[in-house]
């Protein structure tokens, strides 16, 4: 069922791997204008993975077991991994963190999600917290998206889109695009290409698939459940498409 599911997202999937936006990301000011958009999608994925943790393991006390303990360790092994990881120091430090310092190596304008986390850490709900925040209506709608899974989804269905939706969408030509802007301004790229080197090998390699089990596991062989998790899946590409829009729009503006 799983490779059903794959074959029914795939037209949409290459929608965004080959996506105008990589081909218009030439000089430093393009990537900073991605990274102002993209910082969104890391951030709210970390919401998500947080949400799976809460549904998939027991987060409260009195402590009692919760699900399988195949799935509580396939969660909490991504949670370490995203949570956690080293910087190029050797110093833990989560992937949304390690993605701001990029930010602030490129230059690259962080306001607008520091407002909204200063915000979310305030007690502001999300949805208002986002209605406060001079945002591109393809930003705000794909954070409500995530959002609205959180709050009222199913977890097989957080776990499709965490799964099949997220972060191994980046492909490799803009990788080799990192690398060759890297060689001209090492001093402002250095983080991020190391934050993509790190997603390669750990987000796209051995989390995708603890991810992919996870789905199956959560899945297993009702036929329901697999249709739900597949409209979601199609459902978070085309927001995720929407976003890379917004990206290009910002960077070539009609």
């Amino acid at each position: 069922m799983i490779q059903r599911l794959q074959a029914q997202i795939d037209p949409i999937r290459q929608e965004i791997v080959d996506h105008p936006i990589y081909e218009t990301l030439n000089d430093l000011e393009d990537l900073r204008t991605f990274a102002e958009v993209h910082v969104f999608a890391v951030w709210d994925f970390m919401s998500l993975l947080k949400s799976l943790q809460r549904n998939l393991t027991s987060v409260d006390t009195p402590w009692v077991p919760v699900g399988s303990a195949n799935t509580r360790f396939l969660i909490n092994e991504i949670v370490t991994g995203e949570e956690s990881d080293v910087d190029p120091a050797g110093n833990r430090i989560s992937h949304f963190e390690l993605y701001l310092r990029a930010m602030n190596e490129l230059g690259a304008n962080t306001t607008p999600i520091q407002t909204l986390i200063d915000l979310c850490r305030s007690g502001c709900p999300v949805e208002e917290a986002l209605s406060q925040i001079d945002l591109p209506d393809g930003i705000r709608d794909f954070c409500g998206f995530t959002f609205s899974l959180i709050d009222r989804a199913p977890v097989h269905v957080q776990a499709a889109v965490f799964t099949f939706g997220r972060e191994d969408l980046i492909p490799d030509m803009f990788h080799e695009l990192v690398t060759r802007l890297s060689e001209k301004y090492p001093e402002q790229t250095n983080t991020f290409r190391y934050y993509l080197e790190r997603h390669i090998e750990v987000d796209g390699g051995h989390h995708s698939q603890l991810a992919t089990e996870m789905v199956q596991e959560l899945c297993g062989e009702d036929p329901q459940k697999w249709e739900e998790a597949t409209r979601a899946s199609e459902e978070a590409l085309k927001m995720r498409k929407g976003l890379w829009d917004v990206a290009l729009q910002l960077n070539h503006p009609a």
